[in-house]
């Protein structure tokens, strides 16, 4: 959900602060001008979550089994 401020609002708020917080927040800052128009200030790429780490682990020799057709064959 990204956040939205009048120009006036954008204009009291200092710019470094605002950059930061889009940053920090990784959501969208809306700015709505005079006439209407709306301009959107947002991350350059969003930053992915880390993987949950699952209980277990992987059997010896699954990559063999993956890349040899002799191996990886049911029977």
């Amino acid at each position: 959900m990204s956040k939205v401020m009048t120009i006036d609002e954008a204009i009291a708020f200092p710019f470094e602060d605002l950059l930061r917080e889009v940053n920090e927040t990784q959501e969208s800052v809306r700015v709505v001008l005079e006439a209407g128009d709306e301009i959107e200030i947002k991350p350059a790429t969003p930053r992915l979550k880390p993987l949950t780490q699952l209980p277990g682990r992987v059997a010896d020799g699954w990559k063999e089994a993956i890349y040899d057709p002799q191996k990886g064959q049911f029977k």
